[in-house]
């Protein structure tokens, strides 16, 4: 998937995160409740109202969209990957009362899913060189892809984010780009969602057009 070094560092970070401020928004480094609901309802878009869809939420933290996908009617398979062992561990406390709901730390212990979604990786490179974060960016939308059977979903940072409030230790990316890279390597039907009061982006891949 990617460099270890690299992902023992995100883990690293998160662990930070939760221990600081537990299993809430900002363990996960969001600043409130309210924009990572928002943030879960764009992805969302991608299986649209389709309550049953097999899900892989790719980077779980600590379980807060299966929480959110069952808390709206969603009966459909999910499974949560996270890096860090400290998340997972959270995302099992927080979700005991949910049936079928499954967390993995263990990439290879992934089976394919109708969708996956992925909500924040990509933000937080610290010291990381830009052009390495791109290619970890880029290596991991070629992971979603291989584990989605109908399309996958993911949000970033926009590279349109105003310079003053720009921080050193994020990544901020070219959301044309992006788009670019999906609609020639994976599907012609993708959507590129840069409208709701973020300061980021949210890119919809679908595999298989709906008839």
């Amino acid at each position: 998937m990617s460099d270890p070094g690299l992902l023992h560092r995100v883990r690293d970070y998160y662990d930070g995160k939760l221990r600081d401020h537990g299993a809430t928004p900002r363990g996960v480094d969001w600043n409130s409740a309210e924009s990572q609901q928002r943030r879960f309802g764009e992805l969302s878009r991608l299986w649209r109202d389709d309550q049953t869809a097999t899900i892989v939420d790719y980077g779980c933290g600590y379980g807060a969209l299966a929480l959110w996908l069952r808390g709206r009617g969603h009966s459909g398979a999910y499974t949560g990957f996270d890096v860090s062992e400290t998340m997972i561990a959270a995302a099992r406390h927080e979700t005991r009362a949910l049936t079928g709901c499954t967390f993995t730390i263990d990439r290879h212990h992934l089976a394919p899913a109708d969708y996956v979604a992925a909500s924040g990786i990509f933000n937080v490179k610290m010291d990381t060189p830009a052009d390495e974060w791109r290619d970890y960016i880029l290596r991991t939308i070629d992971d979603l892809a291989s584990l989605a059977g109908r399309g996958f979903a993911f949000n970033a940072l926009t590279a349109y984010s105003d310079a003053d409030r720009q921080r050193a230790d994020l990544y901020y990316a070219d959301p044309l780009s992006l788009f670019d890279h999906c609609r020639r390597r994976f599907s012609r039907h993708v959507a590129l969602l840069h409208d709701y009061p973020l300061y980021e982006f949210t890119l919809i891949v679908r595999l298989q057009a709906a008839a």
